[in-house]
């Protein structure tokens, strides 16, 4: 390469510098005279999809982008961390800023309504450690409902188990709902301080709330208001997709193995008698006035 040459290139790489730094610079100018109008460039959360209402929020949702003080919602949130987990109060659309009055902590107010498939209801059952398999159950659970009832009057009086429902989704135990919120938050008593609280493994649930038809949740209800204390769950494997079969109703005699004592006694058939032949009675004999007496 000659000296000719070598200086050009000098001289290509100095004037390649020399505008990087008039572009720069202008960009600082702009920038400066940008920021004196609309204020500083700050980072918000704005949602990057649709988020439903009610709906858990989780860091797929959100994305940070730069916008001018200006613009930015007093409320808005600029770190990801402080929204996800919350539940959305109303819809969100796509790109709006995420504030915190538009979130709600995770507790029993954020309701259960959208887990609860359509055409079917949320019944509420109170368990102990007996009738809900020692508090073991969780949302998102299989289990079988079943009930012992008493039957017939008097001296016929007598109890029966049978499963009146069977794989039924546990939509929630207690204020744990089946989109496995991990956590609820409570206010102290002073109202001051926000208190987490862990709810996995929770077993201080009193009730259970379960997935069923309207038919369903009407039997239920029939025999929460006539017999609480007889209302049983049994734990499926989630694996068992077995297809629900009606079992027959145990009663002592099943379990024992004994014939049922309330058998319907067979009633013999009535014979049929024909009545009695009666003779058919002679005719009178015709009065015949046309005759004369000889």
């Amino acid at each position: 390469m000659g000296s000719n040459e070598t200086r050009n290139l000098w001289l290509s790489i100095l004037f390649g510098v020399f505008a990087s730094f008039l572009i720069y610079s202008y960009s600082q100018e702009k920038k400066a005279e940008y920021d004196k109008k609309f204020g500083a460039i700050k980072s918000v959360v704005v949602a990057k999809n649709d988020i439903r209402e009610l709906e858990i929020i989780n860091e797929t949702m959100l994305e940070t982008i730069t916008v001018p003080a200006e613009y930015i919602d007093p409320n808005a949130i600029g770190n990801k961390e402080e929204v996800v987990g919350k539940v959305a109060a109303i819809p969100i659309p796509k790109k709006q800023q995420i504030s915190k009055n538009l979130l709600l902590i995770p507790g029993a107010d954020t309701g259960i309504s959208n887990q609860v498939a359509l055409n079917k209801r949320a019944v509420s059952i109170p368990v102990d450690e007996v009738r809900g398999v020692a508090k073991l159950i969780h949302p998102g659970d299989r289990v079988d409902i079943v009930v012992a009832l008493d039957t017939g009057k008097g001296v016929t009086q007598r109890r029966e188990s049978v499963i009146l429902m069977q794989a039924v989704e546990v939509l929630a135990t207690g204020v744990s709902i089946v989109n496995n919120i991990p956590r609820v938050m409570e206010m102290d008593p002073n109202g001051k301080n926000i208190t987490q609280i862990n709810l996995t493994g929770d077993t201080k649930y009193s009730t259970i709330t379960v997935e069923a038809s309207p038919k369903e949740a009407q039997d239920l209800i029939y025999i929460l208001s006539t017999s609480p204390g007889n209302i049983y769950f049994t734990l499926r494997n989630p694996n068992d997709q077995a297809a629900p079969s009606r079992l027959p109703s145990s009663t002592a005699e099943s379990v024992l193995g004994r014939p049922s004592l309330d058998a319907t006694p067979v009633v013999a058939p009535s014979v049929f008698q024909a009545p009695a032949y009666v003779p058919p009675k002679p005719a009178p004999p015709k009065n015949n006035s046309s005759y004369r007496r000889l």
